[in-house]
């Protein structure tokens, strides 16, 4: 079949192939544990999902503006205003479905054909594809992996050409789980600003930070450190409503209104019952607060047991020690022989003969590593997690 030129490198999602290989073996009658998910195994909180159900009933099944409720876009902006260090403005506040959208929304606006988009590295498996339907090139660059591969300006120095018009990356990180300090994340800023380069800062996972508070954002930051810029966040994650599909971004008013312009053409505006159950939660700070606290108590926990499990049973495998998200991102190249030679292999065979089911590093740029997901019950992350050093133990030689 001919295809357009703006698909023909696009690949499918290699999570969702993961995802997908585990339930037609589940369906076939194998016991299978999933370690693949990236998404919180809680319930939405009922008094969010209300706000929908509400909405619903009340009528509000409509179209809203194509940036959203100006009610949320505002609680949005006074959600986040504790924490910024300017006033945010909700005319800046571009709400859209996940996250997802929010960063393909930013990069078709911003570039485009002969332009270089800088990817931390290893990074989440949709951020080449994004950019390269923006028809511009994805370039990943890593800082030092003793450091979790956070960015620093070493690093990109060495991979900025003058064909550089952005930097794409997220902390805390998917896959990694590592969290950049404010003074990393003031650096990144600066290096940025000082070149004229986009810096998008995906934060989708910011509250699910182990450390005290939530993670340092670019809001954070001093406007006069910041050159242009956009913040991606969104409910998915922290409020264990990722089918709900909310996301924003958040960037000067005159980019967001190009955004919007664009999403017109998309999507059009987000759900109006998914946005009116965002609202219940944007729209009581200390109630969703409390409830998100909950929740990364028990990713706190479920870190602590995977971390100690990976002691005992796997002490040289090397792994990014997670301070945020939740996901441990290990090495696999160890066992790598017979006829093994990738993460893929590795992922497939663990999953095929013990019935684990992880992400391979290809999805995220490194086929040395694989990442599992503590987002699920302390049974099964520790089954799982013992299914992979069953199989892992006699190939470490």
């Amino acid at each position: 079949m001919r295809v357009s030129p703006n698909i023909e490198r696009l690949r499918p999602s290699a999570t969702i192939a993961v995802s997908t290989l585990a339930r037609r073996l589940k369906a076939e009658g194998r016991d299978i544990i999933d370690l693949s998910a990236g998404q919180p195994d809680f319930d939405t909180p009922a008094w969010i999902a209300e706000g929908g159900i509400q909405g619903i009933r009340s009528g509000g099944t409509r179209y809203t503006p194509t940036p959203g409720l100006v009610e949320l876009r505002k609680a949005i902006a006074c959600y986040h205003q504790p924490e910024s260090a300017s006033e945010l403005t909700w005319e800046g506040v571009v709400v859209s479905s996940g996250a997802k959208q929010s960063i393909f929304n930013a990069c078709f606006c911003l570039f485009g054909p002969g332009d270089e988009v800088l990817m931390g590295a290893p990074y989440w498996t949709s951020y080449p594809e994004i950019i390269a339907l923006a028809r511009a090139e994805p370039v990943p660059v890593a800082g030092p992996e003793s450091n979790g591969f956070k960015l620093d300006p070493e690093a990109l120095d060495a991979a900025v050409t003058d064909r550089t018009r952005g930097l794409l990356f997220s902390s805390p990180s998917n896959p990694s789980g590592a969290v950049y300090s404010s003074d990393e994340l003031a650096a990144v800023a600066a290096w940025a600003r000082e070149r004229g380069i986009w810096l998008i800062s995906d934060e989708i996972y910011q509250r699910i930070h182990f450390g005290p508070g939530i993670a340092a954002s670019l809001l954070s930051l001093p406007a006069e450190t910041l050159g242009p810029n956009v913040v991606v966040n969104g409910a998915s994650k922290s409020y264990a409503m990722t089918g709900w599909r909310i996301g924003f971004s958040y960037s000067d008013p005159v980019l967001a209104q190009k955004m919007t312009a664009l999403q017109s053409h998309v999507t059009s505006n987000a759900a109006t019952p998914s946005q009116l159950a965002a609202l219940a939660a944007y729209g009581d700070p200390e109630r969703t607060n409390a409830v998100v606290d909950e929740m990364v108590c028990a990713f706190r926990r479920r870190r602590d047991l995977a971390v100690g499990l990976f002691g005992e049973l796997l002490p040289a495998v090397h792994f990014v020690p997670p301070a945020g998200a939740f996901y441990l991102y290990f090495r696999v190249d160890a066992a790598f022989g017979d006829g093994l030679s990738s993460a893929g292999d590795v992922c497939t065979a663990i999953l095929e003969e013990e019935g684990a089911a992880i992400v391979p590093g290809e999805a995220f740029g490194d086929s040395r590593y694989a990442r599992l997901s503590f987002a699920t019950s302390d049974e099964l992350l520790e089954d799982g997690i013992r299914r992979i050093a069953r199989w892992m133990q006699p190939r470490l030689g």
